[in-house]
């Protein structure tokens, strides 16, 4: 019999049978009028992503407004709703195809959950790094020098890196093969068309060439 974790009304712990599947990561709350709160791995991984984009959001209206401030000027505006599309629609299709699978009530394949989690550390190291200069939309300072600490010291483009990483690991951890490989490919397109504006921009109007033309774009290099 396949078993499942139960807090009481006291919060304690115990077992249930789950009709015939593993629900190892379910665990239901029944408070005092007896609703109950089912709490999957799946639902905490997914709220802490759309939560984590809604940050960044916001965190990119406020660096852009400083930027701006500084004399930076926008590049590539007009593929940026693109990938906006991109990545609501991911959320839509992992979430769609996760339910379709059953997957819901299950805990992530160890391997793939791994490595979004090891994105997860690569993303904050990416954000410290950056600091004000970091951003969802593409601003250059004219005649800045790019900064080339953290993970830049290694690649050109950590922070694509991640978004990389995440949108293949994060379906593959809930067995959502589909969305996985659907939008990575989907990603490399829209990435093909934002680095090469980024880039165009960054050598025409910063050092970029001097400081960044030695690493590569997505392999870490240990050449300074």
């Amino acid at each position: 019999m396949d078993s499942c974790l139960h807090l009481d009304q006291d919060f304690h712990l115990s077992r249930c049978s789950c009709g015939g599947r593993p629900l190892f990561a379910q665990i239901e709350a029944t408070g005092s009028g007896g609703a109950a709160l089912v709490v999957t791995w799946f639902s905490v991984v997914f709220a802490f992503v759309v939560l984590q984009r809604l940050l960044e959001l916001i965190i990119a209206k406020r660096n852009g407004k400083h930027l701006v401030a500084l004399g930076g000027v926008e590049v590539g505006a007009e593929h940026y709703k693109y990938i906006v599309l991109l990545h609501v629609s991911f959320l839509l299709a992992l979430f769609f195809e996760v339910f379709a699978r059953n997957r819901e009530m299950l805990p992530p394949y160890g391997t793939p959950f791994a490595l979004f989690c090891l994105a997860q550390g690569l993303r904050v190291w990416v954000l410290l790094s950056l600091g004000k200069f970091w951003n969802t939309r593409i601003y250059v300072l004219p005649g800045s020098v790019p900064i080339a600490r953290g993970p830049y010291r290694f690649l050109r483009h950590p922070n694509y890196v991640v978004v990389a990483i995440e949108l293949f690991t994060l379906p593959l951890s809930f067995g959502a093969w589909s969305t996985a490989l659907l939008f990575t490919a989907l990603n490399a397109w829209v990435l093909s068309i934002r680095i090469r504006a980024e880039e165009r921009a960054l050598l025409e109007m910063t050092s970029y060439a001097e400081e960044m033309g030695r690493r590569e774009r997505f392999l870490p290099t240990l050449k300074k």
